[in-house]
């Protein structure tokens, strides 16, 4: 099982959890599971349109998706996944 590690602005979705322990297969599916377990996530995480939302961060045991698969990146039982949202401000 993957360990996908919530930041604290999702955490209102996943009551607290600051890790869930989902199954293995693509970064698309894992988000899909967990959308199943902690509804509403998912909206905070894609656009409207289907598409990843930009200032959304991943990385799989430390490297960003961008530079594997993309959102087709797969994930073992052990990998761990760690959703960053982008810091902005002045």
């Amino acid at each position: 099982m993957a360990t996908v590690f919530i930041p604290t602005p999702l955490r209102k979705f996943t009551k607290s959890k600051s890790r869930i322990v989902l199954g293995s297969g693509t970064i698309a599916s894992l988000f899909s599971e967990l959308e199943g377990s902690c509804p509403g996530v998912k909206s905070q995480l894609y656009n409207a349109d289907g598409t990843f939302k930009r200032y959304i961060n991943v990385f799989v045991n430390g490297k960003d998706i961008r530079n594997l698969a993309g959102l087709e990146t797969v994930v073992d039982d052990r990998d761990e996944i760690y959703i960053v949202p982008a810091m902005a401000g002045g």
